[in-house]
């Protein structure tokens, strides 16, 4: 099925108001055609000077096709984009919901900007659609048969030349302008996604670029994409221009062919004169209608590229699926939340070969804290994905007893909270971000959290409290701040269960070693999974699982591994050595000069 039926198909809950639509646009199209050629009998007879009350019914007649042109084209405007609009909003929501159920694994072959490009732009791009493809093209297939029919009653000579010169507008100029179009249409939405990530790129990474000189030659690419662009827009409005000229062109042969074959029957008497403006008249106003084609088949280009890029995240298989049948809640074992995890695989790649996880068994009790500690590489932040349900897997993985592949996503990451290593600061206020971790939480429960992460002094000090705006990313806050004020938003969520992955990853060492000191704290007596290259404060938890190459090496308590050897001793005798020279460092006088 080609994306354009899919996309077409995603409306057929507002095809009801599209037909709707389409009757009223027809009348209005129809009232235009019908206006001009009334007007046109009505000079016409008016020049023979008859008794005014000849000329009344022609003239309520154009009042009333001017007043129902003009009521019945506002409708028409209502009804189609009121319909247009509930199919945009459903299809970004069904958009939306896809890259939740792909994020983060099935993301990774999208940027950012190409993704923002894809569920914005092309997305408003499918509104093209019933408005400017869809209705355009009904109602001048509804006006051209009209007028045709009316013409061979008319003058039938002069209704076979309308006919072919408005089949020629309905059909070959809309599909040479498409196919002049086609080809830049193809590469005008990539270029557009392409141009977006420049720009959203150089705008996260302004910092960097400033500190390295190298603004000017990102200015320079993003200068680059955007000329590719408009030379790709060139392409695409030649086409178009093309089509108008022909259309122009084919209209005027229509209006002085009607005349010319018509004449002769006036001459003869088969036709009144008074009739001869209107057999000019009515296929230049039919012609008007069937003009706009050529934009609806540029836009029907561009309704299908977008079309093709929004089925590419559509279609993308998901990482891991959710159960048609989900089991219900109350079959897991009572009061219960214990992990699991037996004979697991996993990778991070949907295609790849490489395990990142080989046959690890693990279990957490409820209430125990563990720490998953490894080298760069070890697949502790695979594993934490696996458990959060991010992640397809091999094996067998519980919760309370419950297979984790018979839960949905949604029900597991309810149990389960997750601190990453860089947690989103949304562009919005403190009370904002917090109320993602609870959505009713009030102004105390916030303070209270804020509390318990250190946070209530830096909350204090800012101009407007909880109202204060963070920026992009929380570039108005410190690293270490913004991880303590995600951990305050987890903390507000309450799940019985958290992960932490690497949440002191770019924190300096005293930064991190305060924030792990909190973490340790506020878990006590929780279940808790924390994932940690450093060993600092590791002899709170309860247990310690080494993981070197996707394989549980060594398990055991702080002093249990270091009495052993192998990798745990040797990084923690590492990491000592590293704090004696900070603390002697740390000791030598301001302005001590060092003399080899």
């Amino acid at each position: 099925m080609s994306p354009v039926r899919q996309l077409w198909l995603a409306m057929r809950a507002q095809r009801g108001l599209l037909v709707a639509a389409a009757i009223l646009g027809f009348i209005a199209a129809a009232s235009s055609v019908a206006l001009l050629g009334t007007a046109g009998w009505l000079i016409s007879y008016a020049a023979q000077m008859p008794p005014v009350l000849a000329l009344a019914v022609a003239a309520v007649m154009v009042r009333a096709f001017a007043l129902s042109r003009s009521v019945f084209r506002y409708l028409e405007r209502i009804v189609g984009h009121d319909a247009a609009f509930r199919g945009l909003t459903g299809l970004r929501v069904r958009v939306y919901e896809r890259l939740e159920a792909l994020a983060p694994v099935g993301l990774t072959r999208f940027s950012r900007g190409d993704l923002l490009a894809r569920l914005v732009a092309d997305v408003d791009a499918a509104l093209d659609l019933p408005l400017r493809v869809v209705l355009p093209w009904a109602q001048a297939a509804l006006v051209s048969l009209a007028t045709v029919a009316f013409l061979a009653w008319l003058a039938p000579g002069s209704s076979v030349l309308a006919a072919v010169a408005l089949l020629l507008g309905l059909t070959a100029i809309p599909w040479l302008v498409s196919r002049i179009a086609a080809s830049a249409e193809a590469r005008l939405a990539p270029a557009r996604g392409s141009l977006s990530a420049a720009v959203v790129s150089t705008l996260e990474g302004n910092a960097d670029l400033l500190a390295f000189g190298a603004t000017g030659a990102a200015l320079s690419d993003i200068s680059r994409r955007d000329e590719h662009l408009t030379s790709i827009a060139r392409r695409e409005a030649a086409g178009l221009g093309i089509g108008t000229g022909l259309g122009v062109l084919v209209q005027g042969i229509a209006v002085v062919g009607c005349l010319a074959l018509a004449i002769p029957a006036v001459t003869d008497g088969r036709l009144t004169p008074v009739w001869l403006a209107v057999v000019a008249l009515l296929p230049l106003a039919a012609y008007d209608i069937v003009a706009t084609l050529p934009s609806s088949a540029v836009a029907y280009q561009r309704v299908r590229s977008s079309a093709a890029r929004i089925a590419d995240v559509l279609d993308q298989p998901l990482p891991v699926q959710d159960p048609e049948h989900p089991m219900p809640l109350s079959s897991r074992e009572t009061g219960s939340l214990t992990i699991e995890c037996s004979d697991l695989y996993a990778r991070w790649s949907l295609d790849g070969t490489s395990d990142a996880l080989r046959g690890v068994h693990l279990r957490v009790g409820e209430g125990e804290r563990i720490a998953i500690v490894g080298p760069s590489g070890a697949g502790k932040s695979t594993l934490a994905a696996v458990l959060l349900k991010f992640l397809k897997y091999d094996g067998c993985v519980t919760l309370g007893g419950c297979s984790l592949a018979d839960m949905t996503g949604d029900e597991v990451r309810r149990d389960m909270g997750m601190l990453g290593q860089d947690s989103h600061i949304f562009d919005t206020t403190v009370r904002d971000n917090l109320r993602l971790g609870r959505a009713d939480a009030s102004d105390s429960d916030m303070r209270a959290a804020l509390e318990r992460v250190h946070l209530l002094d830096w909350l204090d000090a800012l101009p407007r409290g909880l109202e204060t705006e963070l920026g992009p990313r929380g570039s108005v806050m410190s690293g270490g701040e913004r991880q303590r004020l995600a951990l305050a938003r987890l903390l507000l969520a309450n799940r019985p269960i958290l992960v932490l992955d690497e949440p002191t990853e770019h924190l300096d060492l005293e930064t991190a070693d305060a924030l792990t000191d909190d973490l340790l704290d506020l878990t006590h007596g929780r279940t808790t999974v924390l994932i940690t290259h450093r060993l600092r404060g590791l002899q709170q938890v309860d247990r310690i699982v080494v993981l070197i190459q996707g394989q549980v090496r060594a398990e055991g308590t702080h002093a249990e591994l270091v009495a052993q050897g192998g990798w745990y001793a040797e990084r923690w005798a590492r990491e000592q050595e590293q704090g004696d020279i900070t603390a002697m460092a740390d000791r030598i006088p301001a302005g001590t000069a060092l003399v080899r």
